[in-house]
């Protein structure tokens, strides 16, 4: 007879991951964007930084995950290798400020994309891994194109760049990502993920890449369940999700 509770699942603990997601803070092309839907198609926009708002939203959400242990329990960061995701994952999960003379290298050095931040230290924090499969949606807008892999390195000296395989943006082209696109990219990236050792993972990402690959889940569920996975991502919310190895 089965006796399993309606609506509940049971599954061992080496087969499962806690992952906390995170959409970046506010970049200078959400606040464009707000104003005039058209200026996405700006050069000036090319690989949005954060805005000063941003930086805020930054510190609020390094507040919270330092209050609840979080920061102690994430065994590795992964961030998408553009300007504004970069900032938040050293911003929330990074060391303190950076002291000269350090032996170590810092994760972001002083004002980087013009933000008047100090740099900031890499110690006492997880590694940060630069992946290009979590991208935002690609293609078109310049604000979700790369620099080179060697000027992101000078910014950043400690994310750790060496799975970005070309110097140059290769994955950028004038066509434009579909949804459906995006979604197989995301399901891939946490096919990959699972080939990692690590438990407790955070992934600094982009609100439609996000969105995209959340959508793909959810479907047999209660609708409200479906409803909180796949809503949209505010600036700099963190969201955490529990993935299941069911094979």
């Amino acid at each position: 007879m089965n006796i399993a509770a309606a609506g509940q699942g049971l599954y061992p603990l080496r087969r499962c991951k806690i992952v906390h997601l995170v959409r970046h803070a506010q970049g200078v092309h959400n606040v464009a964007e707000e104003k005039n839907p058209n200026a996405c198609f700006s050069n000036d926009l090319f690989d949005a930084q954060l805005t000063p708002l941003g930086w805020n939203q930054v510190e609020n959400l390094r507040k919270h995950v330092k209050a609840c242990g979080l920061s102690r329990r994430i065994e590795l960061v992964i961030v998408s290798p553009l300007l504004r995701t970069m900032q938040t994952a050293v911003g929330v999960f990074g060391g303190e400020a950076y002291v000269d003379g350090s032996k170590e290298p810092p994760l972001m050095m002083e004002n980087v994309g013009d933000s008047n931040r100090p740099a900031i230290s890499s110690l006492n924090c997880p590694p940060i891994l630069a992946v290009e499969l979590c991208r935002e949606k690609m293609g078109h807008l310049p604000c979700d194109k790369r620099r080179t892999k060697s000027e992101y390195r000078s910014m950043f000296p400690a994310i750790d760049f060496s799975l970005i395989e070309s110097d140059e943006d290769i994955w950028w082209t004038p066509y434009r990502e579909k949804s459906e696109e995006v979604a197989a990219r995301g399901l891939k990236f946490l096919e990959w993920l699972w080939t990692r050792q690590e438990k407790e993972i955070a992934v600094v990402s982009h609100g439609g890449f996000l969105y995209n690959t959340l959508s793909a889940f959810g479907n047999d569920c209660h609708p409200k369940v479906k409803n909180e996975i796949c809503t949209p991502f505010a600036n700099c919310e963190l969201r955490s999700v529990i993935t299941v190895d069911r094979g």
